[in-house]
């Protein structure tokens, strides 16, 4: 027995073969490779229709429909090697927005709030956070002017501003 377990050393499997035109003597036997096992295959890209593809195909697929020959739709989206799911989404899609409703949209979440609705929001932030400020500044005041009055001490006088 090994250090590692049993010695079982399993049999090796029999690499398909073919016989090669003899050069000089007995015929050659070389393994045969699919050819998938050597070569890199490039995965593929998504294919993005735009808005002008969209609504051609959307014609002629209304054109295959109208003209009543059998199996016409789908010899078109055979053709063009797109899914009748991809047509049925453009028809919503034409039919809500129209032709600006195929246009492709910006992936991810939108946004809750556009450009002139974030300044407004930050310039009311930035003016609370002013008025809380003011409220304890004006508090301030009052505590000192309380103090000085149960102190007995006079209060500076604010000199008067001319207009």
């Amino acid at each position: 027995m090994a250090e590692n377990g049993p010695e079982f050393v399993p049999k090796k499997s029999p690499v398909p073969t073919r016989v090669v035109a003899p050069t000089q003597g007995e015929p050659r036997r070389e393994p045969v490779v699919p050819p998938a096992a050597h070569e890199a295959v490039q995965p593929g890209t998504r294919r993005r229709f735009t808005a002008s593809e969209k609504l051609r195909l959307v014609k002629a697929a209304e054109a295959a429909i109208a003209s009543g020959e059998r199996g016409a739709l789908e010899a078109l989206l055979r053709k063009e090697g797109i899914y009748s799911s991809h047509l049925s989404s453009w028809r919503r899609q034409l039919g809500v927005g129209g032709e600006a409703g195929l246009t492709p949209r910006k992936p991810g979440r939108k946004p809750k709030l556009d450009a002139t609705a974030r300044a407004l929001l930050a310039v009311t932030k930035e003016n609370d956070a002013l008025k809380r400020k003011l409220r304890i500044a004006n508090a301030l005041i009052d505590l000192q002017k309380k103090a000085h009055e149960l102190l007995g001490l006079t209060l500076p006088e604010a000199p008067e501003e001319e207009s």
